[in-house]
């Protein structure tokens, strides 16, 4: 996997720092980078945002089939996905898991 640096600032809703909610969550999987997918949420600095993958599981698809159909992705990636999800649709600070 290539190096990649995590950007953030105050604006965003996102921190690099989520303790054991992270490890707990695999939201350490999440990354954000300007350089990458217009700095949207994305898969481990991957062109993977996570709308892209929230969006493959609303059409339907099952986590095996994403895995299948695009083996760069894990398991654990997907899970990174919903849980930034619930974490950024709950209204609660992020700041509370840092």
């Amino acid at each position: 996997m290539p190096f990649c640096i995590k950007y953030f600032s105050s604006v965003e809703v996102i921190n690099y720092y989520f303790c054991k909610e992270a490890s707990m969550n695999y939201l350490d999987r999440i990354t954000i980078n300007p350089d990458i997918c217009h700095g949207k949420p994305c898969i481990r600095c991957m062109r993977w945002p996570v709308e892209v993958i929230i969006d493959m599981l609303g059409s339907g698809m099952t986590i095996e089939k994403i895995i299948t159909d695009h083996q760069e992705l894990e398991r654990e990636d997907i899970l990174a996905s919903l849980n930034f999800a619930k974490l950024y649709l709950s209204g609660r600070s992020i700041k509370e898991f840092a």
